[in-house]
C-alpha cells in the first residue's frame, strides 16, 4: 500500500502498531491517516479515540477486511472520510480513495479559512461602524453641544438687557428654553452613539444608566443587577454587549407588554454573562429562533463577532430571557 501511494507521488510513513502511530504523529502532523481496523496492539477505533483526546483529530480512511463492513460503518460515524476493502482491487482503488479524501480535507480547510476571514471582515466592518459612531457622537457633544450652550448663555445675557422690553424678554426666555431642550437632545443623541467608554468598568456603568433611563420612561420598571464589580478590558466586546442589552430592553418595552425588566451582569474566572429578562407575554411556540425577527438576528450576529453564545428562553405568558455568555481568556 505504501509503495503504491509513493508511486503515485505521495510522501508516506508507516507504523505497524497503534503505539508506533501515536509516536509518529507526535513528531509531525500528517495530512491523512490510512488506518487498519485491527492493529498489533489494539483496534483502529480505539486509536482514533485516543488521538482525539490528546491532540487535534487526524483525517483518516479505514482499511477493512471481509466481514467487518458493520464495524467500518460504525467507524465512519466516528469521522472516517472513506473506507476501502482488503481484496484484490485494493491497490487499484487506494490512490483514488486517498485523492478523494485529501480533496475533502482541503475543502474543509478552505471552508474554515473562508469562515475565519468572513468573521474577521464582519468584525472589521462593525469596528469601522463603531468608530464612525464615536466620531459623530464626539462632534455632537463637543462641537454642536458647545455651540448651543454658548447660544443659551448669550440669550440669557441679552434677556437681562431686555428687562425694559417685556415682549422681547418673553421671546428671549422662550428661545432659552428651546436651546436647553436642543442641548438635552444633542447630549441624548451623543450618548446613544457612544454608549460605553474605554474604561474596564464602562459596561457596568453603561448598563446601569440604560436601566435608569428605561425606568424613567415610566412604561416599565427596569433595574440593573450586578452582584460584584465587572471589568471588561476590551472596549469592542463591551460595546457589543451593551448593544445586545439595549436591543433586548427595547424589545421588552415595545413588544412584550412587560411590567418588569431586569438587566443582570455577572462574571466568573471562566465567563462573563449578560442576561435581560422580562415578565411579559413571552413568545408563541416555535418563535424562539432567529426567524423571530431582525432584532434577534442582530443580537446573534453581535454575539458571534465577539465569540459569545446567545440563547433565548421563552414561555408563553412567562416572559423572555436573553442570555449572552462570553468565555474569558485566562
Amino acid at each position: 500500500m505504501a509503495e503504491t501511494l509513493r508511486g503515485d507521488g505521495y510522501e508516506v510513513d508507516t507504523a505497524a502498531s497503534a503505539q508506533a502511530a501515536e509516536q509518529a504523529l507526535a513528531r509531525h502532523v500528517s495530512d491523512l491517516m490510512i488506518l487498519d481496523l485491527k492493529l498489533q496492539d489494539g483496534e483502529g477505533p480505539a486509536l482514533v479515540t485516543r488521538l482525539r483526546s490528546h491532540r487535534a483529530a487526524v483525517p483518516f480512511v479505514i482499511v477493512t477486511g471481509q466481514g467487518d463492513e458493520k464495524v467500518a460503518v460504525e467507524v465512519m460515524k466516528q469521522g472516517a472520510l472513506d473506507y476501502v476493502m482488503k481484496d484484490s482491487g485494493l491497490l487499484d482503488l487506494l490512490p483514488a480513495v486517498v485523492r478523494r479524501a485529501l480533496s475533502a480535507v482541503a475543502g474543509e480547510v478552505a471552508l474554515k479559512a473562508a469562515q475565519q476571514e468572513q468573521k474577521r471582515l464582519e468584525r472589521e466592518i462593525l469596528a469601522v461602524g463603531e468608530r464612525e459612531r464615536h466620531s459623530i457622537g464626539a462632534d455632537l457633544h463637543d462641537n454642536l453641544g458647545q455651540q448651543l450652550t454658548a447660544l443659551e448663555f448669550m440669550c440669557t445675557a441679552v434677556k437681562e438687557d431686555a428687562v425694559a422690553h417685556p415682549p422681547l424678554a418673553k421671546r428671549l426666555d422662550l428661545m432659552g428654553r428651546m436651546l436647553r431642550e436642543a442641548i438635552a437632545q444633542t447630549r441624548f443623541l451623543a450618548r446613544g452613539l457612544v454608549p460605553v467608554g474605554s474604561d474596564p468598568d464602562a459596561l457596568q456603568i453603561g448598563l446601569s444608566e440604560l436601566a435608569e433611563r428605561t425606568d424613567a420612561l415610566g412604561r416599565v420598571r427596569c433595574r440593573f443587577d450586578c452582584p460584584k464589580p465587572v471589568a471588561v478590558a476590551e472596549p469592542f466586546a463591551a460595546g457589543h454587549l451593551y448593544r445586545i442589552a439595549q436591543e433586548a430592553v427595547n424589545n421588552a418595552v415595545k413588544h412584550a407588554k412587560a411590567t418588569q425588566v431586569t438587566i443582570r451582569l455577572t462574571q466568573t474566572a471562566e465567563r462573563l454573562q449578560l442576561e435581560v429578562s422580562d415578565d411579559g407575554i413571552g413568545l408563541p411556540k416555535g418563535r424562539t429562533d432567529s426567524r423571530r425577527g431582525l432584532g434577534l438576528g442582530v443580537m446573534q450576529h453581535r454575539s458571534s463577532v465577539i465569540g459569545a453564545e446567545l440563547a433565548m428562553v421563552s414561555k408563553r405568558g412567562d416572559g423572555v430571557t436573553i442570555r449572552c455568555t462570553l468565555p474569558l481568556k485566562p
